[in-house]
């Protein structure tokens, strides 16, 4: 299960920017996970409970922003979405798509300092 390693990356990685803006706290963690990002974000959330247990993300909530995988058709100028399994063929015209536009997201997008008494 490699979302413990990842999640113990999130919670250093807030940890410090935490520390970096003069908070003890972390209320919360806000990231994005892509469909084709080969993480399970159910998994990533129970391993980020036990990787944030002991440190200044201890009450922190993770909030999963799930991304849908799109791909973009050149020829076609038009996008669809991938779906799960993944399809790298346009509908439209049967044709192999050269790029995705979204699903491979695995990032910290923000994070909610806890507030510290005066």
């Amino acid at each position: 299960m490699h979302e413990l390693s990842i999640a113990t990356a999130i919670v250093e990685q807030a940890d410090e920017t935490a520390r970096a803006h003069g908070s003890r706290a972390v209320s919360a963690v806000n990231v994005r996970v892509g469909q084709l990002s080969g993480v399970v974000p159910a998994a990533l959330e129970f391993a980020f409970e036990v990787a944030r247990d002991g440190t200044a993300l201890a009450s922190a909530q993770l909030v999963i922003e799930e991304v849908t995988a799109v791909a973009y058709c050149a020829p076609c100028a038009r996008e669809f979405l991938v779906g799960m399994p993944p399809f790298f063929w346009c509908p439209k015209c049967d044709r192999p798509v050269e790029g995705l536009r979204s699903g491979r997201e695995l990032e910290i997008t923000g994070l909610e300092l806890a507030q510290t008494p005066a």
